[in-house]
């Protein structure tokens, strides 16, 4: 009896404090277009939020292309947050496009309010805006895209929202930063990614610079777990952004096996941690002109490496992926 006591009150405690676990503050840095894995970590980071495991302050473009900011507002539309603040970089690179017509798919049919990059916020501002306005140390950005944007908050001044220059006010406000980027050659050493490379001058100084813990979701981790054959098959899914999106571009890609799910590790892992899913080692990179990736001495990141198959973690991304906008949604 006294046994049965004690699990009862572990039981207890333990359901408690799951309920009352704060959702963790996010600003989701995408560049949202050249590929679809995007649109997945949109959906698990609603599917958190609907749960009430995360908070949604911004979604953010590092991606000047078109229909960057429009493919956000679709998302957030269907999710039922249209009201999410949408930031892009102002400028006209990077920009990179959308080869498979997915994203101008969703546009063409789904609503959204914001019907161009030029109704959305420059990405500096709204960070700035939004981070001064969070309490100390309590934001996590998840950058799943280039690094423009995050550069471009080092470099930045006092100004309305906060008299702290850009790297003063990341250090006051954000918990982690999580990325997906960089990767880990064959050599144990070094590696090409399309994230750093695409503004690597950005990346250099991102990686450089950022004064909080950053953890990455290297290429080597999505690279081997596929998901989006079961979400554009599952019947019960109809009208939908996120299978539409998926079935445009596995059709275009002739692909049967399933898409890398690159950007929804880095979501998983900043709203749900790093176990039981990954282990993790420190490492630390430079950047090279070209865009490389070179390891070098230090500790400053936390990088991903495998605990569960990548099957068993397909398993868990897809069916959050698989999530629908409920009632009640909270943000």
């Amino acid at each position: 009896m006294k046994k049965l006591s004690i699990l009862l009150l572990l039981f207890f405690s333990f359901t408690g404090t799951a309920q009352q676990r704060t959702a963790v503050p996010i600003i989701f840095d995408t560049d949202i277009a050249p590929d679809y894995d995007d649109v997945g970590a949109m959906a698990l980071l609603h599917a958190f939020a609907d749960k009430g495991e995360a908070r949604i302050l911004a979604t953010i473009s590092s991606n000047a292309f078109e229909t960057t900011v429009p493919t956000l507002s679709v998302l957030n539309a269907y999710f039922k947050r249209p009201d999410i603040p949408v930031g892009v970089v102002k400028a006209d690179k990077p920009d990179k496009d959308c080869s498979q017509q997915w994203a101008q798919a969703i546009i063409a049919k789904y609503p959204h309010a914001l019907q161009s990059n030029d109704q959305a916020v420059d990405a500096v501002k709204l960070y700035r805006k939004i981070l001064a306005a969070q309490p100390d140390k309590s934001v996590t950005i998840v950058s799943v895209g280039f690094f423009t944007n995050l550069a471009g908050l080092l470099n930045s001044t006092a100004d309305g929202y906060s008299l702290l220059d850009g790297k003063s006010l990341v250090k006051k406000k954000v918990k982690q930063l999580v990325s997906m980027a960089a990767r880990i050659g064959e050599d144990g050493k070094t590696g090409y990614e399309f994230n750093v490379m695409v503004d690597a001058a950005a990346t250099k100084k991102v990686f450089a610079e950022w004064p909080t813990p950053v953890i990455i979701s290297g290429f080597e981790i999505g690279e081997k777990i596929l998901t989006g054959i079961g979400l554009i098959h599952n019947e019960k899914i109809q009208n939908s952004p996120v299978k539409d999106a998926f079935s445009v571009a596995l059709a275009k890609d002739s692909n049967t096996v399933g898409r890398n799910s690159w950007d929804e590790t880095a979501v998983l892992v900043a709203v749900r941690g790093i176990s039981p899913w990954f282990g993790s080692r420190k490492l630390n990179f430079d950047v090279e002109a070209d865009g490389k990736n070179v390891l070098i001495p230090g500790e400053k990141f936390t990088y991903l490496t495998f605990r569960q198959t990548p099957a068993q973690i397909a398993i868990v991304i897809e069916d959050l992926m698989m999530h629908q906008p409920g009632r009640g949604s909270k943000n």
